[in-house]
């Protein structure tokens, strides 16, 4: 072995790579190396590997600890001093080099002790960079049983106490080169197990590794902060304290859900937003839930403290002029600008239920609209933070679902910032009840994002991860968790008694000082502060806040922010023409697009059944006659793109279709490029996006719904596989959909694709909950409509974006009438003088008037199956209506048609069960336009299948017999 040995370190750079390369040979074929190396090899711990490999892939380039830059002179905004590398280490600049003692008169085994002593020491190193987060101080209440690790341990890798202060060569690992073993783990122990531990290790990028390695290593995982920046911390955790106990005075008993030990979050706020004010921030987009939310609120995004003493005393948080139910306070958001260092960014803070992470995905489809419209394609100026209870990120699969969109194409938006602020408890609930991983954090390492632990009553280490996590996000575009270790002092809320469940918890938080306390001691025991100077900075703030007590007597909000930014041009629903819409295109335009959507490039290898299909097209358009609802749609987005209206439509399977009608991406049956017809009609056109979503309908939908919020000027579509399974995003359809305008002066023009029709297809097949939808319907807070024909859905579609107000709208799309012969319209039906019709009456006059017997009411696909039947048994005197928008409800429309048959009997018929679809929205609204025409009969009756637990039959015998029983009963008189 002597032969391998030179003058260099023996395990340095070369070397280093060398003898993994050889100790791989050695565990695949141990006589396939030098005997030797063999006996050295075999005594070497299980983890020798996993060490060797890390010395043979890690890049040792020598970085700046910085790595994006920092303020000047090495300071950031805050007066905080940026991480100085220090010398001899690879933030300084230095080779690294493991190494053993090298004197060339030295005996083989003395080589051989020394080498092995290297080599153990280094997996002692790596087992502290892997778990020496288990061993960390991080729970302040101090409750948090601490095991030792065997890994963490010297004896475990044959160190006894006699070796502990034999000399080391691990040349400039840590910032040494030859150190003892006792050295070595207070180096590691410093760097590892204090007030952070990092989580790190399981990322497989060695770039990422590295950079976290290096940034923490070569500060020992601390910053030293300026007298300014520990007074600026200080001051942060003032407002954060003494904020929440003049709330509990003012308003004892109310409920607040106040941020009482985990105050450290109000300058790790801050301190994201200035080191990412440097790096690039311009807009910060926020989701949080209710506990804390008063505080960031009042002291990181500067709502004044005037206005909440007023909501406090029970007063809107809006002018008297503006309608809606309002919201509690802990739901509401704001937006305001910070600046920092020079560099100003626009805060805003987005409004959530009671539901845990529904806000999560809402703020992503925000950032993503925002940055699209800043053309920000390097996502640097706008950025979102989240921040989540420990017990609801460990709990709710949104979370899962939240962190799968981080890198997708269509929905990734350069990483996430999350603040989990861990109050060690989930209302009444233990952790060991709450989840099965050590971590509530755990669950962020399927997509290998890098997790920082800090004990939050150490306000200096929170601020130093935080600005870790920001610079992490930023250089590699990717999300970063901050999990920041409190307690919840006053219980799940201020009228809460905790002690029912958790008596040793709250024994021991009783006891515990506050943060700011604790922190006020340190910088006066430092000498930044002057003996009471914590107490003088208590009094200045709680004089500030009594006059912004008193000041609230009187104040009056003077406007409601929502029809600001990119809604100023938008404004209220009024007028029932206006609602209407200018819809219609002129006929050179139908064309255009139509010619557009219907032939595949030059040398682009389409599949032989599109290419007829798009001929298929070509024909419609070029006769003006029998556009099918696929064509329809691309007839909507196409005239929209030219007309400057993005497009963004995203669910699961999209680009095809999942019933293979739409077709908007055409795949190379030779190489597999994509082509999007739409995105080709003319040079200028507005973008559109067609994305095939992960299988996940709450995270999307409410992606979505953000997206719309943040760009009001764009059609944004989400389509559900098959309409049955929204209900799997019901909470984003309840909370925010249905109610976001009315709770919280958010409006949205998203539109929901629900595939709807019974066609013997099985419960979940076949029915997207109409009546679940017409449930929600109050106070024209969105649209529902089923929709028979291609052109009125072509109006549907455009006119949510040709009004000046927006409103969510909820379309039940076909599944068999994709093909139906009857279902398609003359493209004369799209062009002048055209437009969305709310009742459809029939084309064809069958009798005069006077003499139709029956008028059947109806909507959706069941229109067709009527209308063959009719034909079939050549019955004259049955005439049909249909409801194409459901609500807000046609009642003038309806006043006018069935003015014209006040003997006539009305029928109601429906496909549903009687319990389900429209029947019991419809019933009373039907009887009370009978009613006000003076009709005959004034109740309406039903037609349909029976109530039933489920909505429908998987037999397609009993299906057909089902159909074409409800189909006799309308028509029979």
């Amino acid at each position: 072995m002597s032969s391998y040995i030179g003058h260099s370190s023996f395990l340095n750079g070369a070397n280093a790579t060398f003898v993994a390369e050889l100790y791989s040979k050695y565990l695949e074929r141990p006589d396939s190396v030098d005997s030797d190396w063999a006996e050295f090899f075999s005594t070497l711990h299980d983890d020798a590997r996993e060490t060797l490999e890390d010395l043979n892939g890690a890049s040792w380039a020598p970085r700046d600890a910085r790595v994006i830059g920092g303020g000047e002179n090495g300071a950031n905004g805050n007066g905080h001093a940026a991480p100085a590398p220090q010398a001899g280490t690879p933030l300084g600049g230095a080779p690294l080099s493991y190494g053993a003692a090298t004197d060339a008169s030295a005996s083989p085994d003395q080589i051989r002790r020394a080498t092995l002593d290297s080599i153990r020491a280094l997996m002692l190193i790596r087992a502290y960079r892997v778990r020496g987060h288990l061993e960390s101080n991080l729970d302040p209440l101090g409750l948090r049983p601490h095991e030792p690790h065997p890994e963490l341990d010297p004896k475990t890798y044959g160190f006894g106490d006699s070796d502990l202060d034999r000399p080391i060569f691990i040349n400039y690992v840590l910032g040494l080169e030859t150190a003892t073993m006792r050295q070595i783990i207070d180096v590691v122990r410093e760097t590892y197990c204090g007030n952070i531990g990092v989580e790190f290790m399981h990322i497989q990028g060695p770039e990422e590794k590295a950079w976290i390695q290096e940034r923490i290593e070569g500060v020992r995982n601390q910053t030293e902060f300026t007298k300014r920046g520990k007074e600026a911390i200080l001051s942060s955790l003032t407002r954060a304290e003494i904020f929440e106990q003049f709330l509990d005075k003012k308003y004892t008993g109310a409920k607040r859900f106040g941020l009482e030990g985990g105050e450290s979050l109000i300058p790790a706020l801050e301190q994201i937003v200035k080191r990412g004010g440097q790096l690039g921030l311009r807009e910060l987009v926020i989701g949080m839930p209710h506990r804390g939310r008063l505080n960031v609120l009042a002291n990181f995004m500067d709502k004044p403290f005037q206005a909440m003493f007023s909501e406090f005393e029970g007063n809107s948080p809006n002018p008297e002029d503006v309608m809606g139910s309002g919201d509690v306070k802990y739901h509401l958001g704001t937006s305001s600008d910070r600046t920092f260092d020079g560099n100003t960014v626009h805060l805003s803070l987005t409004p959530n239920p009671s539901h845990l992470e529904a806000v999560n995905t809402v703020v992503l489809g925000k950032v993503r609209a925002k940055q699209q419209l800043r053309a920000d394609t390097q996502r640097e100026n706008v950025m979102a933070i989240l921040m989540h209870g420990d017990a609801a990120f460990a709990g709710q699969g949104l979370v899962a679902e939240t962190l799968d969109l981080s890198q997708l194409r269509g929905y990734r938006t350069g990483g996430t910032v999350h603040v989990i602020v861990n109050n060690q408890i989930g209302f009444t609930t233990n952790p060991t009840a709450a989840r099965s991983s050590p971590y509530s954090s755990d669950v962020a390492k399927m997509i290998q994002a890098p997790i920082l632990h800090v004990n939050g009553d150490d306000p200096e280490a929170t601020v130093h991860a935080a600005r870790i996590a920001t610079e992490y996000r930023y250089r590699f575009k990717a999300d970063v968790i901050l999990d920041l270790w409190g307690y919840r002092r006053a219980g799940h809320n201020e009228s809460d008694e905790p002690a029912f469940t958790q008596p040793l918890m709250y024994k021991s938080i009783s006891e515990q000082p506050t943060t700011r306390a604790l922190y006020a001691q340190q910088l006066e025991d430092e000498g930044v502060l002057e003996q009471g100077g914590g107490d003088r900075i208590v009094e200045e703030f709680k004089a500030h806040l009594e006059k912004e007590f008193e000041a609230a007597r009187s104040y009056k909000p003077n406007k409601a922010d929502w029809l600001e930014g990119r809604w100023a041009d938008l404004g209220m629903a009024a007028g029932e023409e206006a609602r209407r819409g200018d819809t219609a295109v002129d006929m050179d335009l139908l064309k255009e697009v139509g010619h557009a959507i219907s032939e595949a490039p030059q040398g682009f290898n389409a599949n032989s059944k599109i290419t007829r299909q798009l001929k298929g097209k070509r024909k419609m358009i070029d006769e003006g006659k029998g556009i099918d609802w696929a064509t329809g749609e691309a007839l909507a987005f196409g005239t929209l793109l030219c007309e400057s209206t993005p497009v963004r439509l995203s669910g699961e399977d999209v680009g095809r279709g999942t019933f293979s009608q739409r077709h908007a991406v055409l795949i190379d049956q030779v190489n597999e490029d994509k082509h999007l017809p739409l995105a080709s009609i003319r040079y200028g056109q507005a973008p559109i996006e067609v994305i095939d979503s992960p299988l996940s309908e709450f995270g999307v939908l409410g992606y979505e719904y953000g997206y719309s919020q943040a760009e009001p000027h764009a059609l944004v579509l989400w389509e559900a596989q098959f309409g049955d399974f929204a209900n799997g995003a019901q909470v984003i359809i309840d909370q925010f959909i249905a109610s976001g305008e009315s709770k919280w002066l958010r409006m949205s023009g998203l539109v929901l694709l629900l595939p709807h029709g019974y066609e013997g297809q099985g419960p979940e097949h076949s029915s997207a909950k109409l009546e679940r939808y017409l449930q929600l319907c109050a106070e024209e807070n969105m649209q529902v409509c089923n929709i028979t024909t291609p052109a009125n859905y072509f109006h549907a579609l455009r006119r949510q974006v040709h009004r000046n107000f927006r409103k969510p709208l909820v379309v039940m799309t076909p599944k068999s009438l994709l093909r139906h012969k009857l279902c398609v319209s003359e493209l004369a039906d799209f062009g002048p003088e055209t437009s969305f019709h709310r009742v459809l009456y029939d084309n064809e006059k069958l009798c005069e008037d006077k003499d139709v017997k029956r008028v059947v009411l109806c909507s959706g696909k069941v229109y067709y199956d009527l209308f063959e039947e009719r034909a079939k048994r050549e019955i004259k005197d049955v005439f049909f209506l249909r409801m194409e928008q459901l609500y807000p409800f046609p009642k003038k429309a309806l006043i006018e048609e069935l003015s014209r048959f006040k003997d006539a009997e009305i029928v109601w018929c429906q496909e549903e069960p009687e319990n389900m679809g429209a029947w019991t929205f419809i019933d009373r609204r039907l009887e009370a336009v009978l009613t006000e025409i003076g009709a005959t009969h004034t109740r309406p009756r039903y037609v349909g299948r029976t109530e039933a637990a489920s909505p429908a039959t998987g037999n397609g015998k009993r299906h057909r017999h089902e159909q074409e029983k409800l189909v006799d009963e309308a028509l029979s008189l």
